[in-house]
């Protein structure tokens, strides 16, 4: 019986290849690319600190200003909702998995982008709540708030890495990724839930 050769079959597995790639991503160096997104991250956070903290409540807001906090509350869950989803394929199904995590950033800008626009016209809301639910509540809000901050740069690596076929990076850096992005996302939605709770 002649020996009969086979062409290699290309390597998809999704661990090792990306399911969507740029080409012009790839010739970008790792560390240009980690700096420029050390910059747009710092840009952004400054943005965020200014529009939150460099203001007081707008005299007669629009009505449709005070239904913010639940479509903010919304793109929150469904963040979370697109990143448990994507994550569960992420070894059977790359493809998938790549939809998936760019709809979770899909909803995670379209909470920034409603979030500013919140608060560009409304101030703080205070907490009144007290007891056990006082403290909860403020080691919840902070530690959203200060991993939100961390978790931005650590997403646009990820996806930078992922874009330009850097798997083995990419693996690496959403490690920590994954969970502080989820927690970010399920805590906005709890912060939501109790400041409604306890605020009339």
């Amino acid at each position: 019986m002649p020996l009969q050769l086979r062409a290699p079959r290309p390597n998809t597995h999704p661990m090792t290849a990306a399911p969507i790639q740029i080409s012009s991503l790839k010739g970008v160096s790792t560390q240009r690319a980690v700096i420029l997104i050390l910059i747009v991250s710092a840009i952004a956070l400054a943005l965020l600190v200014t529009v939150i903290y460099g203001h007081g409540r707008v005299q007669n807001m629009p009505a449709w200003v005070s239904y913010l906090p639940a479509l903010n509350a919304f793109f929150n869950a469904s963040s979370a909702v697109f990143l448990v989803s994507a994550y569960r394929v992420r070894f059977t199904d790359s493809a998938a998995h790549g939809r998936r995590m760019l709809s979770a950033f899909g909803s995670s800008s379209l909470f920034l982008i409603s979030y500013l626009v919140y608060h560009s016209l409304h101030a703080d809301t205070l907490f009144p709540g007290q007891g056990i639910i006082r403290p909860i509540y403020f080691f919840i809000l902070i530690s959203h708030i200060v991993l939100s901050a961390l978790v931005l740069p650590l997403i646009f690596s990820s996806f930078f890495f992922a874009l330009s076929g850097r798997i083995p990076l990419h693996k690496k850096v959403s490690k920590f990724t994954f969970p502080i992005w989820l927690y970010v996302s399920v805590t906005g939605v709890l912060v939501f839930a109790l400041l409604r709770a306890y605020v009339s």
